[in-house]
C-alpha cells in the first residue's frame, strides 16, 4: 500500500470513489459536480482542496479529501476532512487508517490545532473506526446548511440587508 499526495491524473478515479461514496451513503441522488470541477479545485489556479490517494498494486482504492478551516477559539488554522473512503473489498487492511494518519501527520507538522470531520449518525462502522483513534464526538454542535436557492436568497440579503 502506498499513499501519495493526488496528481491531476488520479481525478477521474478520484471523482468515481466520490461517486461510490455517494452511493455507500445513500446519497448518490445529491452528486451534481464533475470530475472537471474537481479537478479545477485541486489543482486550479485557486486551488481550494488537498487530496491524498491509497493505492494497492498500483490500483486507487481509497482517498482522503480535506482543506483548512480555522478556529477562532485556538487562534489557529486546523484542517477539515471532507471525506475518508475506501472501497468496500479493501477495508479492514489499514487503509482508511493510515490515511486518516497522513492527514494529521500534515496538521501537526504544520502547527495546526486540530483535524475534525462529519460522520453520519447511521454510519456505526465508520463511528466505531473513528473512536478507536482516538476521535471524540461533538452531538451539541448541529451542521446547518444552506445550498441551492435558499443560498441565493441568502446572498441577495446582502445587497439589501433591511428590506422595507
Amino acid at each position: 500500500m502506498e499513499i501519495r499526495p493526488a496528481t491531476p491524473e488520479d481525478v477521474p478515479v478520484l471523482f468515481d470513489l466520490i461517486c461510490a461514496l455517494a452511493e455507500y451513503e445513500h446519497l448518490s441522488h445529491l452528486v451534481t459536480g464533475s470530475a472537471e470541477l474537481l479537478r479545477h479545485h485541486l489543482f486550479g489556479p485557486e486551488a481550494f482542496v488537498s487530496a491524498l490517494v491509497a493505492e494497492v498494486e498500483e490500483q486507487v482504492v481509497g482517498f482522503a479529501l480535506y482543506f483548512r478551516n480555522f478556529s477562532t477559539f485556538l487562534t489557529r488554522p486546523g484542517i477539515y476532512l471532507e471525506d475518508l473512503f475506501v472501497l468496500p473489498e479493501f477495508r479492514g487492511r489499514g487503509i482508511g487508517k493510515a490515511l486518516l494518519a497522513r492527514v494529521a501527520q500534515e496538521a501537526v507538522a504544520k502547527g495546526y490545532g486540530r483535524l475534525e470531520w462529519r460522520v453520519l449518525d447511521w454510519n456505526q462502522p465508520a463511528i466505531e473506526f473513528y473512536r478507536r483513534l482516538g476521535a471524540k464526538p461533538h452531538p451539541e454542535w448541529i451542521l446547518h446548511r444552506v445550498v441551492g436557492a435558499e443560498l441565493e436568497a441568502l446572498a441577495r440579503l446582502a445587497e439589501d440587508p433591511y428590506p422595507s
